[in-house]
């Protein structure tokens, strides 16, 4: 035994992706203490997704002050990695639904701080920028991160404003003469796990804008907002993201950063891979771990097991997954590329109190696989 490469997703609520790959070392190392294990956290593009790619690859966090979502001033950071050629921002840092505790208003908040933290990336050297969406409070189609870097966004009075989800509806005009120069020469890769389009029952105000505080007249006022940005993004920038898959993700920024940055939309954990040059990493390597917190029918569509899966079946490395719950449909993934399915579940108990034993759980887990691959391969 020579290489094993762990890989897996969060179990929320119970363990952080990089405590999942603490604790499936140390039962590797009981049974194997010279193998070299090489640990990739993967974070969603939320929260903590910094930190994930930080741990995996190795690199920097900056601090900087910046709009909050409510305009206020704070500390944030962003990562860089990659010898200093590429930064990884998560919206979340200051953006994020935590930082506007009870007062939560989708109509108020905006992306404004991502578009300074691109800003600084930028300024620091960096020629790509990895943003991740997730766990955000607003609701302005990511044009609050447009103003911050020289978008122009006019009103019907013909003067500019920076548009907040109540405000969508009021942009008459954008103008991009102004941008930022140094963005122009960018590469921009957003991670992107959900599929919902800008506007409409299943877009970002109809999905996401409850949970950020919007009552049902709010989410009506909001997707009137978003379809209109994207009838003037469409008819100013001559870019169409009304039916883009994942335009609705963070309250439209995903919609914001193909129109405004010309960012293409990709899968978190197709992100992470490209990102460690997984596929070089792999190259040798006697097994692969990943696992996610449930594995079913919705994981078949390509998170994170499935993900590394198709990569691993390609180099012929057998992948296996420990998760959580195992679902019902789930015998593609199979087919997919991972070899064997096992649930850190000992005992049949409620999740209230299985996740307060989840970590030692997964030891035992791990030490009982570990303790068979011993066996027949000594």
């Amino acid at each position: 035994m020579k290489k094993i490469i762990l890989i897996p997703d969060s179990f929320k609520g119970t363990m952080t992706s990089g405590e999942i790959c603490s604790i499936m070392e140390t039962a590797i190392k009981r049974i194997y203490p010279e193998v070299q294990v090489i640990s990739i956290p993967v974070a969603d593009g939320g929260e903590g997704s910094v930190d994930a790619f930080l741990c995996a690859v190795g690199g920097e966090k900056k601090t900087i002050v910046v709009k909050g979502p409510q305009f206020e001033d704070m500390e944030s950071f962003y990562g860089i990695i990659d010898n200093g050629k590429t930064a990884v921002i998560e919206m979340a840092a200051c953006a994020g639904l935590p930082l506007v505790g009870n007062e939560k208003d989708p109509r108020k908040t905006t992306t404004y701080g991502v578009g300074q933290l691109i800003l600084a990336a930028i300024q620091n050297g960096c020629q790509k920028v990895i943003m991740g969406l997730g766990g955000s409070a607003t609701n302005d189609a990511g044009c609050g991160a447009a103003a911050a870097l020289g978008v122009k966004f006019i009103n019907f009075d013909g003067e500019q404003f920076t548009p907040v989800g109540g405000t969508l509806k009021d942009i008459a005009h954008i103008d991009v003469s102004s941008v930022n120069e140094e963005i122009k020469s960018v590469e921009f890769v957003t991670m992107c796990d959900i599929n919902n389009p800008l506007y409409g029952q299943t877009g970002a105000a109809y999905i996401f804008g409850p949970q950020k505080g919007a009552t049902p007249e709010i989410v009506e006022e909001l997707d009137e907002g978003l379809k209109h940005v994207a009838e003037i993004i469409k008819s100013d920038l001559n870019k169409d993201v009304a039916t883009l898959k994942g335009a609705g993700a963070a309250g439209g920024m995903g919609a914001g950063m193909v129109a405004f940055f010309d960012s293409k939309l990709q899968m978190g954990i197709e992100t992470v891979l490209d990102t460690v040059n997984f596929d070089k990493v792999v190259s040798g390597a006697d097994f692969v771990f990943s696992g996610e917190g449930k594995i079913d029918s919705q994981s078949i569509r390509g998170k994170v097991v499935i993900g590394v899966a198709n990569r691993t079946k390609k180099a012929n490395v057998p992948l296996i997954a420990v998760v959580g719950d195992i679902g019902d449909d789930i015998e593609a993934a199979y087919d997919l590329g991972v070899s064997a399915i096992f649930s850190i579940n000992r005992v049949a108990i409620d999740f209230k109190f299985a996740k307060t034993r989840a970590k030692d759980d997964l030891l035992l887990t791990m030490d009982n696989i570990m303790r068979f691959i011993h066996r027949i391969k000594g």
